[in-house]
């Protein structure tokens, strides 16, 4: 058995599109019209082996809206993302607008950061 895919709950599917590809750098896998204003949405690593895919999934079931706002408020990542250099990454995305829940900081030797994904979530970044 193997990880295929993972869902992320987004409030505006086009805003998490241009979001997870513009501002993250994830490469665009799926964008297909299923019908009723919803969109089979996925993203993956770009540049990268890596298969498993990020389904951008619409929170229109009141559970999932529940869901991701319990979440939020809550101030719970609703997934983490590694990358090599946190500080650059800081700077990377700030640059590009990024709004940081948590700037950079070390928590017992791993440095941490949290972002908001402009489609109600939180995602904590994990220098790696």
């Amino acid at each position: 058995m193997k990880i295929i895919a993972m869902s992320i709950f987004v409030d505006n599917q086009e805003k998490a599109k241009r979001f997870y590809t513009e501002k993250l750098g994830f490469e665009l896998v799926h964008d297909i019209d299923i019908g009723g204003g919803f969109r089979w949405l996925t993203v993956k690593e770009n540049n990268s082996d890596n298969p498993v895919e990020i389904v951008l999934e619409p929170n229109d079931n009141p559970i999932a809206k529940t869901y991701q706002n319990d979440l939020f408020n809550s101030g719970i990542p609703v997934t983490m993302f590694g990358v090599s250099n946190l500080e650059q990454s800081y700077q990377s995305l700030s640059n590009l607008n990024v709004k940081f829940k948590t700037k950079p900081k070390e928590v017992e030797e791993i440095k941490l950061a949290v972002i908001e994904d402009t489609c109600g979530n939180l995602i904590q970044l994990i220098e790696q």
